[in-house]
């Protein structure tokens, strides 16, 4: 098409996807591409502001490594994460709600011993954290793998912390017959996100914070259910309310109790995962 304009450029690159094989891929870029040029429209978006933002998301791309991924920060804040947790994760009864996987996941923890430390260092308030996996009807499932990574007490991942060893305050549990699993840990500290990058910069262009409660993360897998993604966050925490990344639910805020022998605190906690489809 010759001499496109402002009214219609955006139905002559619609037109263009006309002999595209893949109705899935044909269906999100019409929309995408409908909301792109209906948002600088909107904002009648200015040249110098068009670069600005090229210029924003290749310095995005360009700090992302397999240590660190500004891409993932950057769609948590925008509550774009959340957004399509909520839509791909509608909760059944019985099952736990899910929430961000966050930038700091770390595939290959090691699989340890049930009642094992994630802790390779010293320091913090020691943690007991016991639990089950269970069916939504509150069956047992046995072999369930539990993936747990953490904060240190000092407020960061051990991929943002050179005097932490690799996997620290990270592993992996297997349930036993009960659905059951424990292990130990310390209490996790509310911090920032990285402010040393493009996120960072923009939250503090728009006025945010950037802290998030304390939380211990969790993945939680077994055949022939849905796997589960999903945060447990300490009661009375400052930022529950205002949540860098908008990842709280109320049925995931827990309490960290007095251990029964006075040594450290206790967190118990039980899961449901959804069957699959």
């Amino acid at each position: 098409m010759r001499e496109a304009s402002e009214e219609t450029l955006t139905e002559a690159v619609i037109e263009k996807l006309a002999s595209c094989s893949d109705p899935r891929l044909q269906s999100i870029m019409t929309a995408l591409i409908r909301h792109l040029h209906a948002f600088a429209r909107e904002v009648e978006l200015s040249e110098a502001e068009w670069a600005e933002g090229i210029r924003f998301l290749t310095a995005t791309g360009q700090m992302c490594d397999e240590r660190r991924q500004e891409f993932i920060l950057l769609s948590d804040v925008l509550g774009l994460s959340m957004l399509v947790d909520a839509i791909n994760h509608r909760k059944p009864e019985g099952a736990t709600e899910s929430t961000v996987l966050g930038p700091f996941y770390v595939a290959g923890a090691p699989e340890l011993e049930p009642g094992a430390t994630i802790m390779r260092g010293g320091g913090g308030e020691p943690v007991a954290v016991r639990g089950r996996v269970l069916t939504p009807g509150s069956q047992p499932i046995a072999g369930a793998l539990v993936d747990v990574w953490q904060t240190a007490p000092n407020g960061f991942y051990d991929t943002q912390d050179p005097t932490q060893p690799a996997f620290n305050l990270r592993g992996r549990f297997r349930t036993d017959g009960a659905g059951a699993f424990h292990f130990r840990t310390v209490k996790p500290a509310s911090y920032p996100l990285p402010t040393d990058g493009t996120v960072g910069r923009m939250l503090a262009a728009l006025g945010r914070h950037p802290f998030r409660p304390a939380h211990i993360h969790f993945i939680v897998q077994a055949p022939g259910y849905e796997s589960l993604t999903t945060h447990l966050f300490a009661a009375g925490d400052p930022y529950l309310d205002s949540d860098a990344v908008f990842g709280v639910k109320n049925s995931l805020i827990v309490e960290f109790r007095p251990a029964a022998d006075g040594n450290g605190l206790t967190l118990d906690y039980d899961f449901g995962l959804k069957p699959a489809a």
